[in-house]
């Protein structure tokens, strides 16, 4: 069971949990109707507003009715043993069911390939430790048990698994390194997006390392001391140089594929062998040959 405590509001229920718990405000809606989140004990409305001196209980979480299809696709596998697996994810695809992605995703295909999957994160997320964006590509890691995924995600937690990301900003950042510290929330006018806010919002840090510069581009590489919902592509857009092809935080979309954002490394310690495991993968076809058009400084 989990206890909210929240400090001074002025919005409904259905919205502050929205924001807080990462959930849709569907989801909430029903948690609240199906009594799986109180007020002090009570069932309250969507509409009800709460105040600091209220006691928010999460009784259990909601678990969707799904048919996951196992669908065949192709899944580039960089490593797999008993434990885990290491997917080289790439852009265009989504890493679970969620609104609008109710099938045709990586989960789809990870229950293809096997049914050694960790149901941690329930039916709609088998063996799903961690995830990146549709149109981001690159390094995923997937659980095949409970105890490996346990394992893993309390490593994320305590920020122990080191991911390395390589992205095309937009102009040309001046500074060789920087360190953003900005935390981030829901945008309040635009519920899908995230931006840079002090209202219920959390902690994010992202460190900058300039690897090439372009005419009009910067090649960097991005390290994540947190890992928030958009945190990169919301970071560089507000330091002003958004990551190339974002149509969401950054210019109109120009190419037919995704933000120009790659998972290019990750290291971790195995759950079960406790030896230390690094992966990488190279930048796609598609990012590769576009930086091959460009103009060095």
């Amino acid at each position: 069971m989990k206890e909210l405590i929240l400090k001074e509001n002025k919005e409904r229920i259905d919205k502050v949990l929205s924001d807080q718990l990462s959930y849709s405000r569907s989801k909430v809606t029903k948690m609240l109707k199906d009594g799986c989140i109180k007020v002090n004990g009570n069932i309250v409305k969507p509409s009800y507003v709460p105040t600091d001196t209220d006691h928010i209980q999460i009784i259990k979480e909601y678990e969707e009715e799904t048919n996951l299809i196992p669908t065949k696709m192709d899944l580039d596998i960089l490593y797999e043993d008993q434990d885990l697996l290491v997917i080289n994810k790439p852009t265009g695809l989504v890493v679970h069911p969620g609104n609008g992605n109710p099938d045709h995703t990586l989960a789809n295909g990870l229950l293809y390939y096997t049914q050694s999957l960790s149901d941690k994160n329930g039916s709609l997320r088998p063996g799903i430790v961690h995830r990146i964006d549709k149109d981001t590509s690159g390094i995923l890691l997937v659980a095949k048990t409970n105890e490996a995924h346990e394992k893993l995600a309390l490593d994320f937690q305590k920020h122990q698994v080191k991911k390395e990301y390589i992205a095309l900003l937009k102009g040309v950042f001046p500074h060789n390194e920087a360190k953003i510290d900005a935390p981030i929330g829901r945008d309040k006018l635009m519920r899908k997006k995230m931006t840079v806010t002090s209202l219920n919002s959390k902690p994010a840090i992202t460190y900058l390392k300039v690897l090439k510069r372009y005419k009009e581009y910067t090649l960097v590489k991005l390290n994540l001391e947190t890992g928030r919902t958009h945190q990169i592509r919301v970071h560089m857009k507000y330091i002003g140089y958004p990551i190339f092809n974002d149509p969401v935080y950054g210019q109109q979309k120009i190419k037919e594929v995704g933000q120009f954002l790659h998972s290019a490394s990750i290291t971790f310690v195995h759950p079960t062998t406790k030896k230390e495991m690094s992966f990488s993968c190279p930048l796609p076809d598609y990012f590769q040959e576009y930086l091959n058009t460009l103009e060095e400084i």
